[in-house]
């Protein structure tokens, strides 16, 4: 867990919120308020749909609501408000020269322990934001590396990523709610039990095929925040950062003898086959012809 990046954090948190939310609707409408001779059910239409929409968007945006809190929480994030070492001053510096060009209140800025070269962007709005970077970012980064990363995050901050991808993700969970529901009650209405067997299933596997187009829109999105950081330290800085995260990539498969190294939900995209669906990240060499390409 201690690996994983900002968006990852969200989309988790918003399929356990979603699940736990629809989970605990259908106990209630169906089963505990018919005992007490109340119906909310209604039939397959708009009803539902309301039902659907509400619990839908409401897990996201309390994902969105609450997404800096849980990533601090499940990265053991320390805050840097006065910088301690010239890394820090170098990360603290750096994001608030960039906040202040796009004219956002300036970003909390966290550090985390962890080898892998890592950082990651989130927050409610642009101005209720947050940037952490991994410890392993600073070892194994040069400065201008380092800054041309921060600029990427701090693009997904500018392009309000974090809030189109709750969108997206409340669309995702209305259907995947509606679906459940509709499937459910026409496969076993009559049965409560295998009712809400059906219906916990279908929530489980709907939410987790959901979140292939959800990472294919975080995909084009890092495409958008490398242009950013190509703007803000150029083009050839963001190269180097990519190529220098790149080279640990294979390090550590090399000494690991494994995959897992930044694999689908981190920095690097470099997974395959059916995998890649659930990266949300491209692979490191298509973001870097993208940024010949561009400049």
């Amino acid at each position: 867990m201690r690996r994983m990046k900002g968006i990852f954090l969200f989309l988790l948190a918003n399929v356990l919120i979603f699940i736990t939310l629809s989970i605990t609707f259908t106990v209630l409408v169906e089963i505990v308020l018919p005992m007490f001779g109340i119906d909310l059910r209604g039939s397959i239409n708009q009803t539902m749909l309301l039902w659907s929409f509400v619990i839908g968007f409401g897990g996201a945006f309390v994902s969105l609501a609450f997404s800096k809190q849980m990533a601090r929480m499940m990265l053991s994030c320390q805050r840097i408000e006065r910088p301690g070492s010239p890394a820090e001053s170098v990360v603290f510096n750096s994001v608030q020269e960039i906040a202040r060009g796009m004219e956002i209140s300036m970003p909390e800025v966290w550090i985390y322990d962890a080898p892998d070269p890592n950082a990651f962007a989130t927050g409610p709005s642009k101005n209720n934001s947050m940037v952490a970077v991994s410890t392993g970012l600073l070892r194994n980064l040069s400065e201008r590396e380092v800054k041309s990363v921060l600029a990427h995050e701090l693009g997904h901050i500018r392009n309000g990523d974090m809030l189109t991808t709750t969108i997206l993700a409340g669309l995702m969970n209305t259907f995947v709610y509606f679906l459940s529901q509709f499937i459910a009650r026409h496969v076993a209405d009559r049965n409560p039990m295998l009712y809400f067997a059906t219906y916990i299933f279908l929530q489980i596997v709907l939410s987790f095929l959901a979140m292939i187009p959800i990472c294919w829109f975080s995909r084009k999105r890092e495409f958008a925040a490398d242009r950013f950081a190509a703007k803000v330290y150029g083009p050839d800085s963001m190269i180097s950062a990519l190529q220098a995260i790149g080279t640990w990539v294979q390090q550590s498969q090399i000494q690991y003898g494994t995959k897992d190294a930044l694999a689908t939900m981190k920095i690097s995209g470099n997974t395959g086959g059916f995998m890649s669906l659930f990266s949300t990240h491209p692979r490191i060499e298509d973001r870097i012809e993208a940024l010949r390409r561009s400049s």
